[in-house]
């Protein structure tokens, strides 16, 4: 049988006749986000994990501003004595049983709800015995006009049970056994410690912390900066109100969206950039 033999010139025309496919078509196809589409402002590579951001706003912090000096620092804390020589704590209390709950039902929640649940509570339990015969869900009842109530409820009965098991039924008088206690924490036990003992402690709340970064008294990415920074630049002599001056000055003067800088007694020693005259 004889062997066909095709020319090179048959099979490079047929191979030229054959369609081509348009190469504008592209194939559909599914494109999986990369971490560069995800995160556009890094750079390629490994993501490293972020540090934990700040609390507080970075535009309320100073920028860069200068340290208060002692003789700054006391003027301020005499204008607040002279204002208010004895500042008192808002929430309602017998003894220091009480103020330890009061403190625990406190949290994200105002000192005047609390005070408006507590008033019947502390008629008929001012003790972790009368608490504890009162019960959970007579507790519960009590103070559902609080926020968080359920857990708080538990909380309570939970640390009058330690109270009674482990201190005698006596608040303890040192910040470790206070915050061993169900639902108590560091600005509880500093609280408590302040007001029931009379102990130099700086409670932090969202107010002092607010106060303390935005004026530039204490600058701080947490509570306990906020905290340590206050304790080391304020005299020992303000100490024993120094917590209740900042917590009034942030409450009802240094506000958190509309400070009233018009009325601050502080206002030419603070540090916000932003601050009116």
């Amino acid at each position: 049988m004889a062997k066909i033999i095709r020319s090179r010139r048959a099979r490079k025309s047929r191979a030229q006749s054959a369609p081509r496919k348009t190469a504008n078509k592209a194939k559909t196809k599914v494109r999986t986000k990369s971490k560069a589409d995800l995160f556009p402002e890094r750079p390629a590579g490994k993501l490293k994990a972020s540090k934990p951001k700040s609390s507080w706003p970075k535009s309320l912090k100073p920028k860069s501003s200068k340290p208060w000096t002692p003789a700054e620092v006391r003027e301020a804390f005499e204008r607040f004595r002279q204002a208010n020589p004895e500042p008192k704590g808002e929430l309602e209390h017998l003894n220091p049983y009480t103020l330890l709950v009061a403190v625990v039902l406190s949290a994200q929640a105002t000192d005047a709800g609390v005070n408006k649940a507590t008033r019947a509570l502390f008629e008929v339990a001012d003790t972790p015995q009368k608490m504890l015969a009162l019960g959970e869900d007579k507790l519960r009842d009590t103070i559902r006009t609080i926020g968080l109530y359920r857990n708080k409820a538990k909380n309570v009965i939970a640390l009058s049970e330690k109270l009674i098991a482990g201190f005698g039924g006596e608040v303890p008088r040192t910040r470790a056994e206070i915050e061993s206690l169900p639902g108590a924490g560091r600005k509880t036990a500093n609280v408590v410690l302040n007001m029931a003992f009379g102990e130099h402690t700086m409670a932090v709340d969202t107010h002092v912390f607010r106060v303390g970064n935005r004026t530039g008294l204490a600058p701080g990415d947490t509570p306990l900066e906020v905290e340590h920074g206050l304790e080391k630049v304020i005299p020992a002599e303000f100490m024993l109100h120094a917590h209740h001056w900042l917590i009034l000055h942030g409450r009802y003067t240094c506000l958190a969206r509309k400070p009233r800088c018009e009325v601050c007694l502080i206002n030419d020693l603070c540090r916000w950039p932003e601050k009116t005259v």
